[in-house]
């Protein structure tokens, strides 16, 4: 009768330990896929908030630049007009001044930049948006397959509600980054 008891108790302490192995297994399966949707949520955010202060630092340099380019061109008139109203040796030393200060003009050099960056970012964007709907979607995966979604529900995971990340705009957008067409 006491081996029967022994063996009866062998049998309830090895499922005991199989069930909280199992709930064990379910959690740590569970947390680990729950950082891997943080994770991924984060990148998303980091690479949105990049691609801020990317477009604004990136066309304020672009801007500046076309000014610098802007006034070297008009000093260059300038000196061309003084040139052919007799004033040369005056032409001659403005053009000089220009040429040491502004070697070579590169204002188109600087958009085509600017336009390589931001594809690039928005690149990026994309991959990692699309990681973090991988993430959601093996995440709920997990909580909704059985045997494991049922032990994690008992445990009050839920799948994450979401509708998965898209590429639209927000609207607070950049726009207009150059300024007006006047010269602004």
């Amino acid at each position: 009768m006491k081996k029967i008891a022994l063996i009866v108790l062998a049998i309830v302490a090895a499922l005991v330990l199989m069930i909280a192995a199992a709930f064990i297994s379910a959690n740590n399966r569970a947390v680990s896929a729950e950082e891997q949707v943080s994770s991924a949520a984060a990148d998303v955010q980091v690479a949105e908030k990049r691609r801020v202060d990317l477009v604004y630092n990136l066309a304020d340099a672009v801007k500046s630049y076309q000014n610098y380019e802007g006034d070297t061109l008009t000093r260059i008139t300038q000196a061309r007009a003084a040139a052919a109203s007799g004033k040369v040796e005056q032409a001659q030393v403005a053009l000089n001044a220009v040429a040491e200060q502004y070697p070579e003009l590169k204002a188109n050099e600087n958009y085509k930049q600017l336009m390589t960056e931001l594809a690039l970012t928005e690149n990026q964007i994309a991959q990692y948006r699309n990681n973090y709907n991988q993430q959601v979607r093996a995440y709920n995966k997990l909580v909704r397959s059985f045997p494991t979604g049922f032990l994690l529900r008992v445990m009050n995971y839920q799948a994450i509600e979401t509708t998965y990340a898209d590429y639209d705009a927000p609207e607070d957008a950049p726009q207009n980054l150059f300024g007006d067409s006047d010269g602004d």
